[in-house]
């Protein structure tokens, strides 16, 4: 197995005094409903981004239309410029009747924090590409005390931390009612336009939320096994476990694995994508090493986006949420004792469901069932967050050496969860790298389920010393 380096170096950040950063002129004060795909419950928190950008004085990464300055003055007042046309995102959100949530216009700002920190770049990928759980990310993160409540607070946070090398990070936490990860890509590249000197975003914003509310009268027109919190009949959930039970491992997949993992297809299923293949293997791997009761049912929840599903076509400029998270669901027993395929053909007709009508089945399900939140009873979910080079945030500096998920090795739910991440080595090999947590005991046996599965053998069975040519992470190390 190729082992990555791991590095945990511990630095220093020092942060300014928060500010507020409004919109450079005057904006309307009105009231925007969210719409009934944004303002689910499962929704209702803060979602953590991290984009790390390099040397400022390194001429190949600047865009040439950029003059070279401090990164910190330069986005805050491209954001105050930005925040012009994407004027919500400087109110507050309040509740209103009935459990929905409202954005007042009060143009009061977001929340912005200037801050220098003691490392390069470099120490924080430890050898290799840059990569998360990144250390001392709370450092890099912050919401100050006071503004805990997810009511009448910012929409925004954002800390910008110049490093000793000359680069700088990003980081935001969004409130995820506002937006998903494409919307605020959308945020994003306006805010890269506007500082590499464009009058306006190239794709002007959009809310028009009414589009994703649910119908009157509302229909439920799927099953939504997302939403069942009673799949087992026997009291056979798997137990929500701490943070402190758990390994975390970072396996990464090549085209050398998912070639071996399609020879185990039949024909009418080779065409499925490597998400479907991954997904199907990790979901099997998983229910494998956790010995359910072979009765109890397990299901993979899946992150899928709806936006060009939509008839007629949501606007160009549309930045709220348009994720729907079906489910594939099995018992163990089924599961486990058959074929990679069985599980892949469950993978894909799920997937396959997901239409204009999902969506606007979904928005029916919150307005009508209260909004409840996806159960985590017997669920694995995943979530697909590669990005081509084409969508990668240039913000004058060049593009992103790494952008997305913000992941915390402490995050509760990290073991029900993995992210799938596009990365290369610092040997060039390309392909996906996935993060997975698991009680210690159940992670050694995912790791043999993982070796079978790609037909590697290993030279021992000790996950630390294995030559599987998937990476892998001993949370020890993080």
């Amino acid at each position: 197995m190729e082992v990555l380096p791991t590095s945990s170096p511990v630095f220093m950040v020092h942060r300014r005094e928060p500010e507020f950063i409004a919109p450079s002129k005057p904006t309307p004060h009105e009231f925007k409903y969210l719409s009934d795909i944004d303002d689910r419950r499962g929704h209702r928190f803060r979602f953590p981004a991290i984009f790390f950008y390099p040397n400022k004085n390194d001429a190949s990464n600047m865009t040439s239309t950029c003059k070279r300055g401090d990164p910190v003055d330069v986005i805050r007042k491209a954001l105050a410029k930005v925040l012009v046309f994407y004027y919500p995102l400087a109110g507050r959100l309040r509740e209103a009747p009935g459990d929905k949530l409202i954005v007042e216009c009060t143009g009061e700002g977001i929340m912005f924090i200037e801050a220098d920190a003691d490392v390069c770049l470099n120490r924080l990928g430890g050898g290799d590409a840059l990569k998360p759980p990144f250390p001392c990310l709370e450092e890099l993160l912050y919401v100050p005390p006071g503004y805990q409540d997810f009511l009448n607070s910012p929409l925004l946070f954002i800390q910008v931390t110049r490093l000793i090398c000359g680069g700088f990070i990003f980081g935001v936490q969004f409130n995820h009612t506002i937006f998903g990860g494409p919307g605020l890509g959308r945020f994003m590249i306006a805010l890269g336009e506007i500082i590499r000197g464009e009058a306006s975003p190239s794709i002007p914003p959009a809310w028009k939320r009414h589009i994703l509310n649910a119908r009157d009268p509302p229909q439920v027109t799927f099953a939504h096994r997302e939403y069942d919190a009673t799949m087992s009949d026997n009291n056979n959930s798997l137990p929500l476990l701490i943070p402190q039970d758990i390994d975390y491992h970072y396996f990464f997949f090549t085209r050398k694995e998912e070639g071996a993992l399609r020879e185990q297809l039949p024909v009418h299923l080779q065409a499925c994508s490597a998400f479907e293949l991954l997904t199907a293997c990790l979901w099997r791997c998983r229910t494998v090493a956790l010995g359910s009761d072979p009765k109890a049912r397990v299901r993979v929840v899946m992150a899928v986006d709806t936006r060009w599903k939509i008839d007629p076509p949501l606007p160009a400029g549309y930045y709220g949420n348009t994720m729907v998270y079906p489910a594939a669901v099995s018992t163990t027993e089924k599961l486990s004792h058959n074929p990679l395929g069985f599980a892949v053909d469950l993978v894909k007709k799920a997937k396959n469901e997901v239409n204009g009508e999902y969506i606007r089945s979904t928005a029916d399900l919150m307005a009508t069932k209260g909004r409840p939140i996806i159960s985590t009873e017997g669920t694995y979910f995943v979530s697909d967050v590669r990005k081509t080079p084409d969508e990668k945030i240039d913000l004058g500096w060049g593009k992103e050496l790494y952008g997305g998920c913000a992941i915390d090795k402490q995050c509760a739910t990290l073991w029900m969860s993995s992210f799938y991440m596009s990365y290369r080595n610092n040997k060039g090999d390309e392909g996906i790298l996935v993060p997975v947590g698991l009680p210690r005991l159940a992670m050694s046996k995912f790791v043999l389920e993982i070796e079978s599965m790609t037909m590697i053998k290993p030279s021992v069975q000790d996950p630390k010393t294995s030559q599987l040519t998937s990476l892998i992470y001993r949370k020890s190390a993080l």
